[in-house]
């Protein structure tokens, strides 16, 4: 069952020792492109969740165009417009911001919840865009033995604030649509991070087109499938007097020419086909990830994975992520996450070849492991 809790639950860190720099043992702020920095460049990077090889040749050309107009402050009428065609929205009800993160930011300083609650595991950013705007969290965490699927009923019914992922970084569990609907209540304020949702076949599970449930709040990034994180785009759905209140906390021309022209150019019907191919190759590499990761006998994949990413549970986590590095991988941590610990880590899905020469790796890091560990229980 989901445990519901106050925030004042923490979880340790590769060395046992709570995380720095977060709430209750938690690092909030550590993300991927940690794991990557300095001498990261190095490594094959399986710890972000940016699509390999991107961007694309022609949205390089879209966005060196924009360059010319440099001079000008940024105008985002056209791509406003461009993002509400794609969803079927008025215009009014879409706010174009500087990725996903930015739009957290914004729904801080937006709203004043008496009753936040963040489901997790998921993206931190929420949780600490909301600590840092003052407001208190309630947390309400997933059960691992579960796949860490969505029960709305364990969400507080006086809740007034939700926020929860779709696909769920990092579990990469996929929530049915009409299951995360039934959080949505009179007076609540349900926001939903889809920033993965492109990366899914068909955008299954999606409420980006849905302008019947009340006070829903759906986030969208362009920067996973395009490659774009550098240049910080993103979108916000919600009802027009959401989006009113989202835009009067907003700095002006937050989004700079080269990310309109980009987010203009990223929501085309060819481009969206193009993004529907990507995520059915993202599936195949995925299960070919899975079925690799199925030689481990003491090794967990978490639940059913939907998104560019999997979530695996392991005895030596810490360990064997270091040792990974010095063969030249990087994956993501997970024990900055509310609701997991050091047995965690979340693995980017690549191509087959990357996936072979990295399941390589992680034999040899597993050859060394302690054999005090205990395994992973069943």
């Amino acid at each position: 069952m989901p445990t519901p809790t106050d925030g004042t639950d923490g979880a340790p860190g590769d060395d046992g020792t709570p995380g720095d720099g977060g709430a209750d043992g938690y690092d909030l702020r550590h993300h991927g492109d940690a794991e990557v920095r300095d001498d990261g460049g190095v490594l094959t990077d399986l710890a972000v969740n940016v699509r390999a090889g991107t961007p694309p040749a022609w949205l390089k050309a879209t966005i060196a165009a924009s360059l010319d107009g440099l001079a000008a402050y940024p105008d985002g009428r056209a791509a406003r417009a461009a993002v509400a065609r794609r969803h079927g929205r008025p215009v009014a009800e879409v706010l174009l911001t500087a990725g996903a993160a930015e739009a957290f930011v914004l729904l801080a300083r937006a709203f004043a919840p008496c009753h936040a609650v963040v489901v997790h595991p998921q993206f931190t950013e929420p949780e600490a865009a909301l600590r840092d705007a003052g407001h208190t969290v309630h947390r309400v965490v997933l059960d691992a033995a579960d796949g860490f699927r969505l029960d709305p009923a364990a969400v507080p019914e006086d809740a007034d604030f939700v926020v929860l992922g779709n696909p769920t970084n990092p579990t990469s569990a996929l929530h049915p649509s009409e299951v995360v609907a039934r959080l949505a209540r009179p007076g609540r304020t349900l926001v939903v991070d889809e920033a993965f949702m492109d990366a899914v076949p068909g955008e299954s599970a999606s409420l980006a087109a849905r302008r019947d449930v009340p006070g829903l709040v759906v986030l969208r990034s362009l920067t996973k499938t395009w490659g774009l994180a550098g240049l910080r785009i993103g979108y916000v759905l919600a009802g027009a007097e959401h989006i009113a209140l989202l835009e009067r906390a907003q700095p002006l021309w937050a989004v700079s020419s080269p990310g309109l022209a980009a987010i203009e150019a990223c929501v085309t019907p060819d481009a969206l086909a193009e993004a529907e191919g990507a995520a059915a190759e993202i599936a195949v590499c995925r299960a070919y990830l899975l079925a690799r990761l199925g030689e481990f006998d003491d090794l967990r994949v978490a639940g059913t994975p939907a998104g560019p990413f999997v979530l695996v549970e392991l005895p030596d986590a810490a360990a064997v992520r270091e040792r990974l590095r010095d063969l030249g991988f990087a994956v993501r941590r997970a024990d900055t996450f509310p609701g997991l610990g050091g047995r965690w880590l979340r693995i980017a899905v690549r191509d087959a070849a990357t996936t072979d020469a990295f399941v390589e790796a992680l034999a040899k890091a597993r050859s060394t492991r302690d054999p005090e560990v205990p395994e992973v229980s069943s």
